[in-house]
């Protein structure tokens, strides 16, 4: 059975992308920080019998990180599917934070995104195929979001250099781009937006996208 994996399945896009997935038939293994959110998450998709593995790991913590990863591909199997959606969003205008919070920002918007991808990446390229997909944001700079503009832009520049190691072995390296404050029945539905994570996932190889910008 195909397995997808969601890293940061809060109770927004983490959720609405996991469960769009397991609609269409895979095993979601869904990764957070906290358990009782991890475990909450999980239990709203497996209600109708679907298989879903809750795994709990900070996305900064490397170690962590690759342990939860490994033990979804012992259970489930090697992934289809990656969707990295971890985010530090907190507004700050320049100067308002240190070099820590920076740093920390950079750390979840970035690191563990290329973390994740060096650890699962390697094995689409072995197999030919996988998506690899990241949650992006802010499609133009806000001095209000210092460090989360700076995150996101550096998770475009991330899906670039994916993109151009693991794309030509068959790795669909893409993000899509949320250009506001997620919440049911607004804009940025989290259920609208999953649509952009599974339309990426089956895109045809000579059809790849590799940004989708929610609601252009």
């Amino acid at each position: 059975m195909p397995a997808a994996v969601v890293v940061g399945a809060g109770p927004g896009i983490g959720r609405s992308v996991a469960e769009r997935f397991a609609r269409e038939g895979l095993s979601v293994a869904v990764i957070a920080r906290r358990e009782d959110t991890v475990r909450q998450v999980a239990a709203d998709i497996g209600r109708a019998g679907r298989k879903v593995l809750a795994l709990t790991a900070d996305s900064t913590d490397e170690d962590a990180l690759r342990s939860a990863l490994d033990r979804a591909e012992s259970e489930l199997g090697p992934p289809d599917a990656v969707v990295y959606n971890a985010a530090l969003i907190r507004p700050d205008v320049p100067g308002e934070y240190g070099a820590r919070h920076q740093l920390d920002a950079w750390a979840v918007n970035v690191v563990g995104a290329l973390s994740t991808a060096a650890h699962v990446a390697p094995g689409m390229a072995a197999r030919g195929h996988g998506s690899l997909l990241i949650t992006g944001g802010m499609p133009r700079p806000d001095p209000a979001y210092v460090s989360l503009t700076l995150g996101k832009y550096g998770v475009r520049t991330l899906v670039e250099l994916l993109d151009a190691h693991y794309g030509p072995a068959g790795v669909h390296v893409a993000s899509v781009t949320v250009p506001g404050r997620v919440a049911p029945g607004t804009a940025c539905d989290p259920d609208d937006i999953a649509e952009h994570y599974w339309r990426l996932h089956t895109q045809p190889k000579d059809s790849w996208q590799h940004e989708i910008v929610h609601g252009t």
